[in-house]
């Protein structure tokens, strides 16, 4: 991330910065040639008399996204660096937990036109794996409140035989992805979408010829660049953790996320309790760590 952030206000916006800067807790002074300048931990903020404002600081980042963008700047020129911003009316299509051991795997799409995808830069949507578990929560409800949205939810019993039948992950990511566009298309009527790349092309094509859906199909890498198809991962990474949730509670200790030795551990104590059976009601049972919870030499396959 830059260690700086450059841009140029509008100097009638000085007063209103400077009073938000204030009940932010930031700390005031006024340097040479400048209207004021002001430092908390891990930012600094200085508007120049010339309307120039230079932000810097280890803690920038939120600050620019959450509130300087949407309430001083309207642009996003610090969030979406490598997107010009299109405003044309579409569906974006997102997924969390295919990397995961435990919990559900979660497709969403959100559908988005000129005033919703303004609407979601001031939210603050941007791609969910840089932001805090806690703030993809508050994120998403408010995303759901503006836009038209789907969620597919794929518990780990039903992705285990989904897996079984279609053999392979990025198929069963496809049929995923094709499920919930399909929803948006009947809901909003757009057939405009872009998705984050996951495979090759043909994949997400043919699950949608096999749903007999017409669409504009837009597949780029780092698509999450994108704020409606970041709109959509945090919708999809919400569910996640919301499956997570449910499973910890379900079975009185904490299901973590990844597939790192914890995970393992987690799943060892599981099975300890519950017998083997277990994984198919709380894991992706072609996972190598799989092998690893049950002490088993011959491993299986790992994610594709």
């Amino acid at each position: 991330m830059k260690s700086c952030f450059v841009s140029t206000i509008d100097l009638a916006l000085a007063d209103k910065l400077r009073e938000d800067l204030i009940e932010q807790g930031f700390e005031m002074s006024q340097p040479q040639y400048t209207l004021f300048s002001a430092q908390k931990k891990g930012i600094s903020c200085t508007l120049y008399t010339s309307g120039k404002l230079m932000v810097q600081g280890k803690e920038m980042g939120d600050f620019i996204t959450f509130y300087l963008e949407p309430v001083i700047l309207q642009s996003v020129a610090f969030s979406y660096p490598e997107a010009s911003i299109d405003m044309t009316a579409r569906i974006g299509i997102d997924e969390a937990g295919k990397g995961d051991f435990f919990g559900p795997l979660c497709i969403a799409g959100v559908q988005a036109d000129e005033a919703k995808i303004k609407e979601l830069i001031a939210i603050g949507a941007r791609d969910s794996k840089g932001i805090a578990d806690m703030v993809v929560r508050k994120l998403s409800a408010k995303i759901k409140q503006a836009c038209p949205h789907a969620v597919v939810f794929i518990s780990p019993k039903k992705y285990n035989e989904l897996y079984a039948s279609f053999h392979n992950l990025n198929r069963l990511l496809a049929w995923g992805h094709a499920t919930a566009i399909n929803e948006l298309v009947e809901k909003t009527g757009c057939t405009n979408v872009i998705i984050d790349q996951f495979a090759s092309e043909h994949l997400v094509i043919n699950a949608l010829k096999q749903k007999k859906l017409d669409v504009t199909l837009t597949q780029r890498h780092r698509a999450e660049a994108d704020p409606v198809v970041a709109a959509a991962s945090i919708l999809a990474r919400a569910a996640f953790l919301e499956g997570l949730e449910h499973l910890s509670k379900q079975y009185g200790m904490e299901i973590p996320k990844g597939a790192s030795s914890i995970v393992i551990k987690t799943g060892k104590a599981l099975v300890a309790r519950e017998g083997p059976k277990i994984l198919e009601q709380v894991a992706k049972l072609h996972f190598k760590t799989k092998d690893e919870v049950l002490g088993k030499s011959d491993q299986a396959s790992h994610l594709e």
